[in-house]
């Protein structure tokens, strides 16, 4: 177990992927699957338009790493050594053992299973490793992809948050340890 439990000491692997902590060496490939509005099209942030965008980013994202409940990694194709996502725990609550999951695949490496293969070892790691009891995720219901994706990993929709973040409804989704079985 890592010497802060809410941590990722070295990287996860996968058949074809490798998953890490983000860096700021990240930030240009980050930026072809950052830039591209049909893969922000359900961020909570903007398409960015060049790199000062992604180091603002990262600077948010180091900061919530500081903080202790929040890691953010990058998904990484072994084969060409590129980033092509990303993925996250955060809201960690050590009380109630539980955190939620955030994930981005870069558009050119849709339906190719990465997002599938990288989710299931981030959680693999969660539940056996940080020893988490719960995940929970928040789709918006028009995000078709994401939301099958959720339910193909085992998560049950628990239900229909109305306009959770003002002006748009989310889907809520949960999975507990003990109910997790790695998808095929």
């Amino acid at each position: 177990m890592p010497t802060n439990q809410f941590d990722l000491p070295t990287p996860l692997y996968s058949e074809r992927l490798s998953i890490r902590k983000v860096e700021e060496t990240d930030i240009e490939d980050l930026l072809l699957v950052n830039g591209d509005e049909r893969v922000t099209r359900f961020l909570p942030y903007e398409t960015w338009l060049n790199q000062a965008d992604g180091k603002a980013w990262l600077e948010r994202m180091l900061g919530f790493m500081s903080e202790g409940n929040t890691l953010q990694f990058v998904i990484i194709e072994v084969a060409t050594e590129r980033v092509i996502g990303t993925c996250m725990l955060f809201r960690y609550d050590e009380g109630s053992r539980r955190a939620e999951i955030g994930y981005v695949m870069g558009h050119a490496h849709w339906r190719k299973g990465y997002s599938l293969e990288a989710l299931t070892a981030l959680i693999k790691y969660a539940f056996s490793e940080l020893k988490l009891r719960r995940i929970e995720a928040e789709v918006e219901p028009d995000n078709v992809a994401s939301n099958n994706l959720l339910l193909k990993l085992g998560f049950t929709c628990e239900g229909l948050l109305r306009e959770r973040w003002s002006d748009y409804d989310t889907n809520i989704y949960g999975l507990l340890s003990h109910e997790w079985k790695p998808a095929d």
